[in-house]
């Protein structure tokens, strides 16, 4: 696994993290099985955990699995998203004691109440309680005022969306990310699953071996990741055995100009 420095903040991340959206949405006999795929993910090198009070229960039961399986070995990425001020420090308070009383990089959800937000995720970095602070966005239409926001320089990084078939960011984001040395998350560098449906044949898949290429879906991430402006990809799964084969998708070597194209066309043909 290839551990990549986050922007210009001291933190480094593991190149495939584990992205909680849905999968630790859950409640009762369900929440042990997702706690095996934290643990599953940790064993195989993973550090970067990402949520959010948006991802219903997901918080809580990162959490309680981290706490079975080794805090101290994971980098907690979760985010604040309210325009109300109480809500917001309830918001945090929650995550605090969710995870030890610290999260390394905490993030304004999709730029709500950003300026505001901002204050609050640098007095608790002052205090020690968050290490880096960040802001993210899904959608392509708030990238002008997501970009505002990194020449505003009260930020260390950025969560947008990046796969195969939506490349947008790369257009203006990821340049202005670059010149400021600012980290990349990416979110649904599988297109939500939606992109590992339709998986090439073990033949298609062939030219890809060299570069440690087990299955489609390493391949798409990969694809992501041979970008040198990303810092870490955070794909979600319920499955401990995909959590592990995603994270040997962080295993150099990466590819190249002509691998991506390969891949790229691989996607068009699915």
């Amino acid at each position: 696994m290839q551990y990549r420095r986050l922007g210009r903040s001291d933190v480094e991340v593991s190149a495939v993290g584990l992205g909680t959206w849905q999968v630790l949405d859950v409640r009762g006999r369900e929440e042990e099985a997702r706690h095996e795929v934290v643990r599953a993910a940790l064993d195989a090198g993973v550090t970067l955990f990402d949520s959010s009070p948006m991802y219903g229960e997901a918080e809580r039961v990162l959490g309680d699995a981290l706490k079975k399986y080794g805090r101290d070995r994971a980098t907690v990425a979760t985010k604040v998203w309210t325009s109300d001020d109480r809500e917001a420090e309830r918001q945090i308070h929650d995550a605090l004691s969710f995870f030890d009383g610290r999260v390394e990089l905490y993030q304004v959800h999709n730029l709500v109440a950003v300026e505001k937000r901002l204050d609050m995720l640098e007095e608790l970095k002052s205090e020690g309680k968050v290490r880096s602070v960040g802001a993210t966005h899904y959608s392509r239409s708030a990238f002008p005022a997501l970009m505002d926001v990194m020449r505003g320089g009260r930020i260390d990084f950025v969560q947008v969306p990046y796969n195969v078939a939506d490349t947008a960011v790369t257009r203006e984001v990821l340049p202005l990310a670059a010149e400021l040395d600012l980290g990349v998350i990416v979110m649904v560098p599988l297109g939500s699953g939606r992109l590992v449906r339709n998986a090439p044949s073990e033949r298609d898949l062939e030219p890809l071996r060299e570069f440690g290429v087990e299955t489609w879906g390493q391949a798409l991430l990969k694809f992501v990741l041979s970008d040198e402006r990303v810092s870490c990809v955070i794909p979600a799964t319920s499955k401990p055995e995909r959590a592990r084969k995603n994270a040997r998708a962080g295993d150099p070597p990466f590819f190249g100009e002509e691998e991506r194209e390969y891949v790229a066309s691989l996607a068009r043909r699915a």
